[in-house]
């Protein structure tokens, strides 16, 4: 058998197929990039049907059609939405307004715009909000494109997650039939158990975000503090984002409170502190026993990959693309490790 002349130069042979696979891979993710945002809407929809679809087993149990049960779901979706805006938007307003209108935190709020001028080009938008003189025609048509394509993409997010849900066996069979046939079963059982876990997130995060928020009401209020409704409302939808989210709601909280005075300042600092421990050591446990299974790195590396990939929208969804990457990796290893043995 010839020997290898050890001065000779080695050579990597990559086949034509290799070569094909990445350059498709390449286009494929490329893609996806630039059709980011009906990406984002269909992972929206994604979790809204696995956020309502147990309402419709629910319904289907009792022969009541998938359909009606998402119409129904999406009327007391909209009831609560309309008693949240009618109820609580007003006074959110109000005390928005007067937070960021007079007194040394609009100062130093004010100060903090001026600092941000040379870093962020939104400047001028933000001076504006805050003295509520946009009055520019662009401004305005800006304003009412803006609102209306987010009408528009609510709305086939909804369409998506309505068809998603009563056409579920449906779409999991044209998901079932793009792999070969060998796989199919597999496909169905990882597409059911992600459902599930993200469903169960989601779930979770929004049940999370009601009980911190009225803890935090309750106790901001009987403190005495200021703009109470609204910090509450901060804290419990900072809740979405986990372990970031509610160390970051505590800063408004602790800034309004240390304007009133040092002794209020230090009431909120317990206050939160011990909703964050009640939440990690009797909530969190009690209400999302483990359903996304995810180490602590790995959600904090998924959020900031989500907030550099697509802002805040990323960040919330970088939690249920992990779970679902998760759940095959996890597959994989478990099907690996039963291979060797």
């Amino acid at each position: 058998m010839p020997t290898r002349d050890p001065s000779a130069p080695h050579v990597i042979s990559v086949s034509t197929m290799t070569f094909v696979k990445v350059v498709l891979i390449a286009l494929g993710l490329w893609f996806l990039w630039y059709v980011r945002d009906i990406v984002a809407m269909l992972l929206a929809a994604g979790l809204l049907s696995a956020l309502i679809d147990p309402f419709a087993d629910w319904f289907a149990k009792r022969r009541i059609p998938r359909a009606l049960a998402v119409i129904l779901v999406y009327i007391v979706l909209g009831v609560v939405a309309s008693a949240v805006i009618v109820l609580l938007v007003p006074v959110i307003i109000e005390q928005v307004t007067q937070l960021f209108g007079s007194g040394p935190l609009a100062s130093a709020l004010s100060e903090a715009v001026a600092r941000m001028r040379s870093l962020f080009d939104v400047q001028k938008l933000v001076e504006s909000v805050l003295s509520g003189q946009v009055t520019s025609v662009t401004s305005v048509f800006s304003q009412i494109g803006g609102f209306l394509n987010g009408f528009v993409a609510l709305f086939i997010v909804l369409v998506l997650a309505f068809y998603m849900v009563v056409e579920e066996d449906a779409g999991k069979k044209v998901f079932r039939h793009l792999a070969p046939v060998e796989y199919q079963p597999y496909i169905a059982q990882m597409m059911s158990k992600m459902q599930s876990k993200i469903g169960a997130w989601m779930r979770g995060q929004l049940l999370l975000g009601l009980v911190i928020g009225v803890a935090s009401f309750v106790g901001l209020s009987l403190i005495g503090v200021k703009y109470a409704l609204l910090l509450a409302v901060i804290a419990g939808l900072f809740e979405i984002v986990p372990y970031v989210g509610p160390t970051l709601s505590v800063i408004p909280a602790l800034v309004v409170a240390f304007v009133q005075s040092p002794a209020i300042g230090l009431a909120v600092l317990i206050l939160y502190v011990v909703i964050q421990q009640l939440e990690n050591n009797l909530l969190v446990p009690k209400i999302m026993q483990k359903v996304t299974g995810l180490n602590p790195v790995v959600t904090i590396v998924a959020l900031m990959i989500g907030i550099k990939v697509g802002g805040l929208v990323g960040a919330i969804l970088s939690i249920p693309v992990a779970t679902m990457l998760a759940v095959v990796t996890e597959d994989l290893f478990r099907t690996a490790d039963s291979s060797n043995l």
